[in-house]
């Protein structure tokens, strides 16, 4: 375990993908009386209505509180009254650059979730945001290993108006676009922030980090959790959706079955590759998606593949993103985070008294060769060994796609 600083890059370029990076990183400063604050600004929508309605918010009279504050007892401070709201926001659960998340409860169904507050404030933080929602929107199925968007609302001006993707009729959502492409404000003074709220599914369970971290190594869970999320990926790239940012912070864990299941999720730096697929067969998708060449060199350090250090590479850097992932998650290798402090999962190069990560290794010695495992007495199979090489080939053609992955993948664990 080392000290690094594991940052996350965030160049918007090139093939405009954007992302934010809400990383689910405990509260070191306490946001209460900020809430406490906002409470007072009551939500005017349309009951949510979708944002076909092409009247403009401010007009509508009729009054629907969306989202407020409730705390616990622990908090010292009295619950906010507010008059019917949608969701109560109980407590904060990350923070990061871009958003906040919070742990709400859904007041009609009583059911938990998870809320995302995207202050839309500066036009690379819309374009960050939109990046999200896109790719969550662009999703027609579920998958139980992508975390589910139940819906995202607009508030702006103390009104609050359901989004929609693509519609072409809303003058909000036009001009978060807008704002996004033209590169300047656009949605009114600063003194009226514009905010985008993601209400998802609540993952109880933390992120990979504190589930493997907390526990004794157990080889059946690493082998489920590894067919898990090379199914995940492998739906995300049969959707044409390209992560950008795999790391354990944004894999998070469900308990509501009993048994732990991940949800990838955070999907502010991903891109979607319109037109990669179409109504294309499935073969045809699998090709197209691993040619749709991306130039924005975005993501977390040491996950990072090669390719993208230098800003030109495909899909096939998730597969690496992944490779690196699993290998952390077998052998339990961790660093510490210079800026949290906290413990992470990550594989690196030393050189030195220096970490350095695997990507930015092999892309300054392409000939270089991983040791894997690293430790001596590793119970990893040679099955396992073989598909990690071949996920962290330096070259990516060398890399399976999503789809032959999974098929390797549930060979091994199976054989296992």
């Amino acid at each position: 375990m080392d000290i690094r600083d594991g940052k996350k890059r965030r160049k918007v370029s090139g093939d405009s993908g954007g992302g934010f990076g809400v990383g689910l990183r405990g509260c070191r400063r306490s946001v209460a009386a900020k809430m406490k604050r906002e409470v007072g600004r009551v939500l005017r929508s349309r009951t949510l209505e979708d944002n076909n309605h092409t009247e403009p918010m401010e007009e509508e009279e009729e009054e629907d509180d969306c989202f407020s504050i409730s705390f616990a007892r622990s908090e010292r401070l009295e619950p906010a009254v507010v008059v019917a709201p949608r969701y109560s926001l109980l407590r904060e659960v990350g923070r990061g650059s871009y958003g906040v998340v919070y742990e709400a409860i859904a007041r009609k169904t009583g059911a938990r979730v998870a809320v995302k507050r995207l202050q839309c404030d500066a036009p690379e933080n819309v374009e960050l945001a939109l990046a999200e929602f896109w790719a969550l929107t662009s999703l027609e199925n579920r998958h139980q290993n992508v975390v589910q968007l139940e819906e995202c609302v607009l508030q702006r001006k103390g009104m609050a108006q359901k989004m929609s993707h693509g519609n072409l009729r809303s003058k909000q959502y036009l001009r978060l676009v807008e704002t996004s492409l033209k590169g300047e404000r656009i949605l009114g003074h600063p003194a009226e922030p514009c905010y985008l709220w993601f209400v998802m599914e609540f993952c109880e369970g933390g992120d990979l980090n504190q589930y493997i971290l907390s526990r004794r190594p157990d080889p059946h869970t690493n082998r489920s959790f590894m067919r898990q999320l090379t199914s995940a990926v492998a739906f995300l790239h049969k959707n044409n959706i390209v992560h950008r940012d795999l790391k354990p912070d944004n894999i998070l864990i469900s308990q509501k079955s009993g048994s732990p299941v991940l949800k990838v999720a955070d999907f502010g730096l991903s891109k979607v590759c319109a037109g990669a697929g179409g109504k294309e067969s499935n073969q045809n998708n699998i090709v197209n998606i691993n040619k749709f060449w991306l130039s924005s060199a975005c993501g977390s350090d040491f996950y990072m593949a090669p390719e993208v250090w230098e800003g030109h590479y495909t899909a096939k850097a998730d597969i690496f993103a992944l490779g690196i992932i699993i290998w952390a998650m077998i052998e339990r290798i961790t660093f510490i985070d210079a800026e949290s402090k906290r413990e992470l999962l990550g594989t690196y190069i030393r050189q030195g008294t220096e970490i350095v990560p695997v990507g930015e290794a092999l892309l300054e010695n392409p000939k270089m060769v991983l040791h894997i495992p690293q430790k001596a007495r590793s119970s990893m199979s040679e099955g396992v060994k073989k598909l990690l090489q071949d996920m962290l080939a330096v070259n990516p053609q060398d890399r399976p796609d999503a789809f032959q992955l999974e098929v390797r993948m549930d060979q091994v664990t199976c054989a296992a």
